[in-house]
């Protein structure tokens, strides 16, 4: 039974892309998929590589019932165009990253994270570094949207057998 191997990234991994992973394991988890979904997050640049999530986004996220603790931020390698089905960028200059990084034959496997909220009126994932604690409830509810639609086209078109 193959995997489906989904990455979320976002720019320096500590505050969009480990909320995306902690958001969409618990979806996989409730609809019992887990053992079927591969699921990660990263950063396109290594600022904060090793740290655990910005303690903002971990307080948000602990008040909707993630857990953000565990993860630690890394930056993507090229070895994540090569296990990964799925690489989900929170914004467009993320995504231009990771084109520029992707060896051609992968790059069908890049896509903007926010393309599965049905329907949204952005593309592209708030960054709340520079704001306050609202930013990261924005956060969380585009990725909780996404996540919706994400794992709905999951299910429907069997993309994990």
């Amino acid at each position: 039974m193959k995997k489906l191997a989904v990455l979320f990234v976002c720019l320096g991994n500590i505050c969009r892309s480990p909320t995306a992973e902690a958001v969409f394991r618990k979806a996989v988890v409730e609809s019992g998929l887990s053992e079927r979904v591969v699921i990660d997050s990263a950063g396109t640049d290594a600022y904060h590589v090793g740290q655990a999530p910005d303690s903002r986004a971990q307080r948000a996220a602990l008040k909707r019932g993630y857990d953000l603790s565990g993860i630690r931020a890394r930056k993507v390698v090229a070895q994540d165009f090569e296990r990964f089905d799925l690489i989900l960028a929170v914004d467009k200059p993320v995504l231009a990253a990771l084109n520029r990084q992707c060896p051609a034959k992968f790059a069908d496997c890049l896509e903007l994270f926010m393309a599965y909220a049905q329907p949204s009126s952005t593309q592209e994932i708030s960054d709340p570094y520079y704001g306050g604690p609202q930013g990261f409830e924005i956060v969380l509810d585009q990725i909780e949207a996404a996540t919706e639609g994400l794992l709905a086209l999951i299910k429907s078109r069997m993309l994990i057998q």
